[in-house]
């Protein structure tokens, strides 16, 4: 799609708090869609991979032709900062920190300090009630959840996620950035899991379940639900690739909110213990 202007919609200036796989993608897809964009990290370290991150995948997107702009053009777009008040004058901070309750609070605390009356604010949780995030804001009004999907440049869908105090404004405004990012919106309401993790998980610790019962093994598991479901990936390959520790961390919250049902598997506490975390620590249900 064509990068020469900003869209009218979509705020000309944006924020992502946190540079990890997820924050790294959601800047990438604001740069491509023609915004300026700083992302803030926690040190130099982090700020410097973030910023290898972003620039990586905005080199893959010109090397795929999936952007009219060059590289310069969009890395010209890109500011990555370690301070906070980078976010002033933003039009929308997107808060994409680790699935942490009190980690996510503190940091959208901190972010919306240094906003302007007009601006919006969002967070990326895949799973956490974003009423109980919008808590200790000022402005809950300008506050929904913008779940997006791993790997972001790549995902088709992100999961707009509306809260009690979410205002009329932001609930029709947030679905047409979506689109504008060159991604399909569903728009659900605040509820343990959504709809995309609630369902996600089941399947997965179903999986891991059958895995533990020696029903079969992990590659005919995957295999079932991709030849007989077309599943893009199967639930455990999927689960190594978002990571055994955070699944398990959904887990236990949806175990906590939404009863038994999504009570993690044995297996699954004991590999996370073990350290074999999925893809990124080499090992989970698959040697990668």
């Amino acid at each position: 799609m064509s990068t020469t202007s900003i869209p009218t919609s979509l705020p000309a200036r944006v924020g992502v708090l946190g540079g990890g796989r997820m924050g790294a993608g959601i800047a990438h897809a604001f740069v491509l869609a023609g915004a300026d964009v700083v992302v803030v990290e926690r040190d130099e370290a982090a700020a410097t991979a973030a910023r290898e991150r972003v620039e990586s995948s905005l080199k893959a997107s010109v090397d795929r032709a999936t952007t009219q702009d060059d590289l310069a053009t969009l890395t010209g777009r890109l500011t990555v900062s370690t301070d906070y008040d980078a976010f002033t004058g933003r039009g929308l901070v997107v808060e994409a920190v680790p699935e942490d309750i009190g980690l996510k609070t503190t940091a959208l605390t901190e972010v919306e300090k240094r906003l302007g009356a007009n601006a919006w604010l969002a967070t990326n949780t895949s799973s956490l009630s974003v009423d109980d995030l919008a808590a200790n804001l000022r402005h809950p009004e300008r506050f929904c959840g913008l779940h997006f999907f791993n790997p972001v440049p790549a995902s088709g869908l992100v999961e707009v996620v509306i809260g009690e105090r979410t205002g009329d404004e932001l609930t029709g405004l947030a679905p047409a950035w979506v689109r504008e990012l060159d991604k399909t919106p569903v728009v659900v309401r605040d509820a343990p899991g959504f709809a995309s993790s609630r369902l996600g998980v089941t399947i997965g610790l179903e999986a891991i379940r059958m895995l533990e019962e020696g029903v079969a093994s992990a590659e005919d598991i995957d295999a079932a639900m991709v030849l007989g479901y077309k599943y893009p990936i199967g639930p455990l390959k999927l689960t190594d690739i978002v990571g055994l520790d955070v699944r398990l961390g959904i887990a236990e919250y949806l175990a906590s909110t939404l009863g038994d049902r999504f009570a993690p598997p044995q297996l699954l506490r004991d590999k996370v213990a073990a350290g074999e975390l999925g893809k990124k620590s080499g090992r989970g249900f698959y040697d990668w």
